[in-house]
C-alpha cells in the first residue's frame, strides 16, 4: 500500500499537513494491526536519544526524524519504514548484504530504507542508525 501511495498519490505530499494526517492513520492501522511496530519505533526511539547530541522531532513527512545536534540522521515512518541517510559507499555495502534498499524516492543518493517487521530487524535498524550517527559525529558508539 505504501509504495502504491508514494507513487500515485505521492504529489500530495506538498499539501500541508496531508503527510502528517497519511502517517497518523499508518500508527492506527499498524497499532491494530501489529502493535509489536510500535513497541520496535519507541525503542528505537530511546535508544537514539541515549547518544551524545541527539534529538527527535517530527519529520514532515510523518514519522519521526532522528537528528544530530539538528541536522538530520535519519526518520521512521509509522509502518515502521525507516530511512536513513549514508555515504554512497556505505550504502553500496548494505546493499549488496541484501537487507536495506534504495529509499523509496531517492534512489540515487546515499539514502536507504528498511522495514522493521521482527526483533532481528529492530536490532538492525539500530546498527543502521549508528551508522548514521557515526556519518556526523566522526566517532563510533557501542
Amino acid at each position: 500500500m505504501f509504495k502504491f501511495i508514494i507513487k500515485y498519490l505521492g504529489f500530495l505530499k506538498v499539501v500541508p499537513m496531508v503527510a502528517l494526517v497519511f502517517d497518523c492513520m499508518l500508527k492506527l492501522l499498524m497499532l491494530i494491526t501489529n502493535p509489536a511496530i510500535a513497541n520496535y519505533i519507541d525503542e528505537l526511539e530511546a535508544t537514539v536519544l541515549r547518544w551524545p547530541g541527539t534529538s527527535t522531532t517530527l519529520h514532515k513527512y510523518g514519522g519521526i526524524q532522528f537528528n544530530y545536534r539538528g541536522t538530520e540522521i535519519g526518520h521512521i515512518h509509522s509502518n515502521s519504514l525507516l530511512d536513513i541517510l549514508l555515504s554512497l559507499k556505505t550504502k553500496q555495502m548494505l546493499l549488496a548484504e541484501g537487507r536495506a534498499t534504495d529509499h523509496h524516492t531517492f534512489i540515487k543518493s546515499g539514502w536507504v530504507s528498511f522495514y522493521i517487521k521482527n526483533d532481528s530487524d529492530a536490532r538492525y535498524a539500530v546498527k543502521l542508525l549508528k551508522l548514521g550517527y557515526q556519518k556526523h559525529t566522526k566517532s563510533v558508539i557501542q
